[in-house]
């Protein structure tokens, strides 16, 4: 059954993912409610209810469930559980089983595993003798990563000799990780996709990516690879999206390492990566993903300009000064993007900005003009 516009959408998740789902999903005539417990949500400051609670709330899951006509999630850490009980009584796309897979680093790597999918070298670390063994097996340098709630490089530890791997387990304290070789790079690439109820899968192009300290820096987008490479992770990318019988938009991240494609993670939802989107592409990933738990046809995701993608984090903001936006907005092919959020912090995502050109380098060297302008302090 379709969910047409006049509907209403649920939303677990109330960050800039789920407030850039919001503008969409209200553009084309939906109701939005969504579930957060911060009560300065940048998703809740532009959806038509913002129930401040906890995500494991019943009251306030029943109160989505009796006034939602689909519910979505923002990001993976969303309990299995939660969307479990929500399930029973409405459509929950993504649904829990892949998300369950999809948030802990151990069930993912395994899930690849199981489906022949190439990943780093890696080993599941639950106890200070598996990570002896997974030392002695898989060798340094490597990283330590907590299974759960780890992103943007956050609760990942480099392993470089035994006592790093000694401290780094004691930083966890213990929490089960996974201990992954650290593979030589070639470059980074993500694709979003999106895949319908009935299987349709539509991807967009693919994005080169640079990070900075475990945090997407810049997306270049098309990504400078070979046809045979991009057809590769198109091909991967859309078996990961079969095999979890995914509804909705994902992405899969990948590293090139020696010419060969190594998945990285899955992520269950809209991608950072993909935010070039929303001002080069016939199709949002944002309005794509209304699409897709709503049971209409995917959108067009065909690039209309070559695009160069920059993060904004909180560092830009000096002495809680926003930047010299005029630095920006003095530009007529670039689009700034801000998430609402109150306040600024050194590593928090702020904002975005596009710069579209017909040519990819021309795009690149003004992204990095304006970074370099807006990372000088008044």
């Amino acid at each position: 059954m379709k969910v047409l516009p006049g509907s209403a959408i649920g939303m677990l998740g109330g960050g800039q993912l789920g407030r850039m789902f919001t503008i969409a999903a209200r553009t084309m005539g939906y109701d939005v409610i969504v579930l957060d417990p911060d009560t300065e949500s940048p998703a809740g400051q532009l959806a038509n209810r913002h129930i401040c609670a906890d995500y494991n709330d019943t009251k306030a899951l029943d109160t989505i469930a009796n006034h939602c006509d689909v519910v979505t999630t923002e990001f993976e850490n969303i309990p299995a559980s939660s969307l479990e009980h929500l399930a029973a009584t409405v459509p929950v796309r993504p649904g829990s089983q892949a998300v369950t897979i999809t948030q802990d680093r151990i069930h993912e790597k395994n899930f690849l595993r199981e489906q022949n999918i190439p990943t780093a070298p890696f080993a599941v670390i639950k106890s200070a003798d598996d990570l002896d063994k997974a030392i002695a097996d898989i060798s340094t340098p490597s990283i330590l990563k907590v299974s759960r709630f780890g992103y943007d490089g956050k609760g990942q530890h480099s392993i470089n000799s035994a006592d790093d791997a000694k401290q780094a387990w004691q930083t966890v304290q213990q929490e089960a990780c996974v201990l992954e070789q650290r593979v030589s790079l070639d470059m980074e690439l993500s694709v979003v996709l999106a895949r319908t109820i009935d299987g349709q899968v539509n991807c967009y192009p693919l994005a080169e990516n640079i990070h900075q300290q475990g945090i997407l820096d810049v997306s270049i987008v098309p990504a400078r690879v070979d046809e045979s490479l991009h057809q590769q992770v198109i091909d991967i990318a859309t078996r990961i999206a079969e095999k979890l019988d995914y509804i909705g938009v994902m992405a899969v991240e990948f590293f090139v390492a020696d010419g060969k494609l190594l998945v990285n993670e899955i992520a269950p939802r809209p991608h950072n990566s993909g935010h070039y989107s929303l001002d080069a592409c016939v199709t949002s990933q944002f309005e794509q993903q209304v699409r897709a738990v709503c049971g209409l046809s995917l959108g067009e995701t065909r690039l209309l300009s070559p695009v160069v993608m920059v993060n904004m984090l909180g560092d830009l903001w000096h002495n809680g000064e926003a930047p010299d936006w005029q630095q920006l907005l003095e530009h007529t092919n670039v689009k700034l993007h801000l998430y609402g959020k109150q306040q600024a912090r050194a590593g928090r995502k702020m904002g975005h900005y596009n710069v579209v050109d017909d040519n990819i380098e021309h795009a690149l060297m003004l992204a990095s003009e304006i970074q370099t302008a807006l990372n000088r302090a008044p």
